[in-house]
């Protein structure tokens, strides 16, 4: 018995999802927009229910999707609020942990599937982390699929509980001034040099690493690795885009020990900030499919990560990997690849290979659809 992908099982009404975006990773937020896209694309009628602030910088309603402002808590009221979007809704795909507990409860007493998408996993220590177990359990029971970007997070799923759980990696837009710019990275007076000018680097190795200020991304064993890499010739600068939590403590060892390392801040232009680096730098304690990872390679940079979560399975023997925490082994893998141009060269060609072996938009939204006209159309007798 075979259905038409984009409509509902009565073959007269379009297929109607609500996309539900939280506070919304880059990550996250790309990929609702990419998925909304594609949806809508396909005749799928598409309700993104998401704070304003995410539809404006991802520009939501430009995907043909319809928006609706819901907040990122989950107070009576804009759970209420969900539960009027999702009303007439054949299915509901939450995005994140926040988004899905309040999928679940504004679904509370309905027979409408939810889908819940683990794109990251929180951090959380001590009373928390029991908070975060019981929340996630919650999410994983409440979800008739629940869809890991990583292997690790489809492991961590089954073990709170998930029914069906299941790899479906998110494909990022490929950054389009990188692939433009980076390409002639190596043409004199470009727009490399003018970056690499702003930042300081002019004559010597721009190692860049991007992401929030947060303990588990591994900043500090960052600053260690600085500090054991300052007798090389030329010194290398390392720049450190975003804010967070650990900014003061970051500024106060920096200015402190007399690091060669800035703080730039939360910053927009994050494809031309990587294009003009010699190196960049992952130093999480743990990631999915890294958002960074996958614009370094892209971009044609020789990428230094640590061997967590999703990134082995994400890069292959595209990039150099370290254990995380361990300082010296990152220094040494900088050290090694400042000096090794033909190693640097071959990173850059084994990126562009890993990179085309990701899923494309367009695969993504085909596996997303199948899902969904799994839980929604009646099964062949």
């Amino acid at each position: 018995m075979s259905h038409v992908s984009s409509h509902s099982p009565h073959g007269q009404t379009p297929l109607h999802t609500v996309q539900v975006l939280g506070g919304g990773s880059a990550g996250s937020s790309a990929h609702v927009r990419s998925l909304a896209a594609g949806l809508a694309a396909r005749g799928v009628r598409v309700t993104v229910c998401a704070p304003s602030e995410a539809a404006t910088a991802y520009d939501l309603t430009g995907t043909g999707a319809r928006h609706v402002h819901v907040p990122r808590r989950s107070d009576p009221v804009s759970v209420a609020s969900l539960r009027v979007a999702c009303a007439d809704a054949d299915l509901v795909h939450a995005h994140g942990m926040h988004a899905a507990l309040r999928a679940a409860l504004a679904l509370t007493g309905r027979r409408i599937p939810l889908v819940v998408t683990w794109h990251t996993r929180a951090h959380a220590e001590g009373a928390r982390a029991h908070v975060l177990r019981a929340l996630e359990r919650r999410v994983a029971k409440a979800a008739a699929v629940v869809l890991g970007t990583s292997s690790d997070l489809v492991d961590r799923a089954r073990r709170r509980g998930a029914r069906d759980a299941r790899l479906a990696p998110v494909t990022l837009p490929a950054p389009r001034a990188v692939d433009r710019d980076g390409r002639d990275d190596e043409e004199p007076g470009g727009f490399r040099h003018k970056a690499r000018a702003e930042l300081g680097a002019v004559d010597r190795p721009l190692i860049v690493a991007v992401g929030t200020l947060e303990r588990h991304r591994g900043y500090d064993v960052l600053l260690d690795a600085a500090r054991a890499w300052r007798h090389l010739d030329p010194l290398p600068l390392l720049v450190i885009a975003g804010e967070g939590p650990e900014r003061a403590e970051l500024k106060r060892r920096i200015e402190g020990e007399g690091l060669p390392a800035r703080l730039v801040g939360r910053r927009d232009d994050v494809p031309q900030l990587l294009a003009a680096a010699d190196l960049v730098v992952l130093p999480s304690s743990w990631e999915s499919r890294s958002v960074l990872a996958q614009e370094a390679l892209h971009a044609r940079v020789p990428l230094i990560a640590t061997a967590v979560g999703g990134v082995p399975e994400l890069v292959g023997d595209a990039a150099e990997l370290v254990p995380y925490g361990d300082a010296e082994a990152l220094a040494a893998a900088v050290a090694r690849l400042l000096a090794d141009p033909e190693r640097r060269e071959r990173l850059k060609e084994k990126g562009t290979a890993q990179a085309a072996t990701w899923p494309t938009e367009d695969e993504t939204v085909t596996q997303v659809l199948s899902v969904y006209d799994e839980l929604t159309q009646p099964r062949a007798m």
